[in-house]
């Protein structure tokens, strides 16, 4: 990956903003001013956190596609349609990352054009913090160059694995969405806390610390889930009380349940 490397989001919403916080704080590139941000003039507001950051920003993809090296298209996948016509003259050898939920390689190729080197991404918002975790898929055009480039810029922001695209709507499901199906359990850990005396603050640190700690272990341990749990359950005590409590609410159905909506959700847009 070139030191130099630029990078474009066209559409400056919520995980074009994450990403591009995390590519400056992880040094993905030389400088904020290489990262840059187009949107149209109706959504200008979506582009000052990006100049607040250091970046640039043009209501033109024209311009933003003049200095970047890769692309990432960062718009809603009903956006997409209007977009692509739009850069479809200018794409040239330039590197084109989607991360729009739902839209297949062959539809973006078909929209650009055969010589498209195009890549399928699916990121999760902690890529602020460099928590991240992303998969993608590359269209034939892509070379190992390209890969590489891929695995180097989104590597800088958490853990990036390439995948099959059959398996993208899934990762979806579970690490795309799945940031959110944590907060609400952080939240309701901390209400319980909270409902049981704690003060809020305290609450929510523990809720949160709980959370990133369980998260290390399964992965620095390499154990099974399972085998943790049961590591922590004492007969009789508190934890299998709690968790006899967590199986009869349905808890384990409802999050997988919660997966399975979120990747046929993927498949309808």
């Amino acid at each position: 990956m070139s030191a130099n490397l630029r990078v474009g989001f066209i559409g400056a919403g919520k995980m074009a903003s994450a990403l591009a916080q995390g590519f400056i704080k992880g040094q993905a590139v030389k400088c904020a001013s290489h990262v840059s941000a187009s949107c149209p003039i109706a959504d200008k507001h979506l582009l000052e956190h990006m100049k607040q950051m250091g970046c640039q920003t043009f209501h033109c993809n024209k311009e933003l596609m003049d200095c970047s090296d890769v692309v990432i298209l960062a718009v809603k996948p009903q956006i997409m349609p209007l977009v692509l016509p739009d850069i479809k003259s200018l794409v040239a050898s330039k590197l084109m990352v989607s991360i729009a939920a739902g839209v297949q390689l062959a539809r973006l190729q078909a929209d650009l054009n055969p010589d498209s080197k195009i890549v399928r991404l699916m990121p999760n918002t902690p890529c602020i913090v460099r928590e991240g975790v992303s998969v993608f898929c590359s269209g034939p055009q892509v070379t190992p160059q390209d890969n590489a480039t891929v695995k180097q810029l989104f590597g800088t922001v958490g853990q990036i694995d390439e995948v099959k695209e059959s398996m993208i709507d899934a990762v979806t499901g579970v690490s795309g969405s799945g940031p959110a199906y944590m907060y609400l359990i952080i939240e309701a850990m901390a209400d319980g806390g909270v409902k049981q005396g704690l003060p809020r603050d305290l609450a929510y640190k523990l809720a949160a610390q709980t959370m990133v700690g369980a998260g290390r272990m399964v992965l620095e341990t390499h154990t099974h889930p399972a085998v943790l749990k049961d590591e922590v359950c004492s007969p009789g005590g508190t934890t299998i009380t709690a968790l006899d409590m967590l199986e009869k609410s349905g808890l384990r159905t409802s999050i997988m349940q919660a997966v399975e909506a979120a990747t046929k959700r993927c498949t309808q847009i």
